[in-house]
């Protein structure tokens, strides 16, 4: 069963209203969506997990369903991870595994450092950690070239659904809801002028993933071909003393294998 409903976190840096949505009941879990942040990128995944825990969804600020600040027009990873803990804090007093997946990631990450007492695990799966890459360029080029042509053919909303179909590929992009799908395409204008600047720019602090914090484990897709995601997750893992673990697909099996992604991650916990 599923709950939706809004938010005004108490202490969410942004102060702005959540959209959040609580599956089953248990020790609980919380799902943060890769770009653009989207609660429903994890219907099926979290009806899986919420067979055994408390599952919590939500749309990141100023995405879909949540709101922005008035003139809101820059966002922080630390900020929305300020978010994420808000969101915790209001609905749980147990510590939940935290599931972030690509820019979702770098928020999951932010909460085990920034807030560990709400976190019990965090688990990053595939970050876009381009800073940290020894060679960004021809990564940056790449995403670049994509994005701009696809701009300059249809306006934000194509070039976004281009970055989505790179990211996931057409048979998972194609088989969204319709509602999913254009609710994820409005937010188009934002993840570019917003979102994107923030999240590429992003790289954690060395001292603070060298210091005590809640546990990690690093994700990386079996199938996943693209080789930045393999090294931005070693230099996480090597840096933070995780393990790295090897999760079905690639880029989206909270789409594809949501119960293979349940069992690889949940099943022990």
């Amino acid at each position: 069963m599923t709950t939706p409903t809004q938010l005004t976190t108490a202490d969410a840096a942004s102060s702005s209203g959540l959209y959040f949505e609580v599956h089953g009941s248990g020790s609980p879990v919380l799902l943060v969506p890769g770009t653009p942040g989207d609660a429903g990128q994890f219907d099926e995944l979290a009806d899986t997990l919420a067979r055994d825990y408390l599952v919590i969804t939500y749309d990141r600020v100023g995405t879909s369903r949540s709101t922005a600040p008035p003139n809101w027009t820059t966002t922080t990873v630390a900020g929305q991870a300020d978010d994420a803990a808000g969101l915790l804090r209001s609905l749980t007093t147990e510590p939940a595994i935290v599931y972030g997946t690509s820019n979702g990631a770098a928020v999951a990450l932010e909460l085990a450092l920034r807030h560990p007492s709400v976190v019990r695990r965090a688990v990053l799966h595939e970050m876009p950690l381009l800073s940290v890459l020894a060679d960004p360029e021809p990564v940056g080029a790449m995403l670049g070239e994509l994005i701009g042509a696809a701009m300059d053919k249809g306006g934000p909303r194509a070039a976004l659904d281009a970055f989505l179909r790179f990211a996931f590929g057409d048979s998972i992009v194609d088989g969204w809801p319709g509602e999913l799908r254009d609710r994820m395409l409005a937010n188009a204008e934002m993840v570019f002028t917003v979102e994107l600047p923030a999240f590429q720019a992003y790289r954690p602090d060395e001292r603070a993933l060298a210091s005590p914090h809640a546990p990690l484990e690093i994700a990386v897709g079996q199938q996943q071909h693209a080789p930045f995601f393999s090294e931005a997750a070693q230099w996480l893992a090597t840096r933070t003393n995780s393990p790295l673990v090897r999760t079905p697909d690639a880029h989206g099996p909270h789409f594809s294998c949501p119960e293979r992604l349940a069992a690889t991650l949940f099943a022990a916990s």
